[in-house]
């Protein structure tokens, strides 16, 4: 499965109402290490259909950044029925990423 793009309207639906566990992708065009962690997820999206990875733009989605005190980017955050399980800030490789995937 590809990423979704994630919005203030799309938020409850997709995240909170999903029964997959949810990788989130706060990220922003202009972030280095956003683009060197961007490859990596669109990969695991691609490799696992037990999840559902959703990317969150800051620039466009303050409101959603700040609900969840986005203070530095790229932050991964695994969502479990509606409830954050894990939280990884600044570029993680992707064996990282992966374990965040299993708390």
């Amino acid at each position: 499965m590809s990423e979704v793009t994630i919005t203030k309207a799309n938020f409850d639906t997709l995240v909170l109402q999903s029964s997959k566990p949810v990788l989130l992708d706060f990220w922003a065009p202009w972030c280095g290490p956003c683009r060197m962690v961007a490859p990596i997820v669109a990969e695991i999206a691609e490799e696992r259909e037990d999840i559902l990875v959703g990317k969150v733009n800051v620039d466009e989605e303050m409101e959603l950044a700040m609900q969840f005190g986005i203070a530095s980017i790229p932050t991964l955050l695994v969502m479990k029925n509606g409830q954050i399980a894990a939280k990884s800030i600044g570029y993680s490789p992707k064996a990282e990423i992966e374990k965040l995937l299993e708390k």
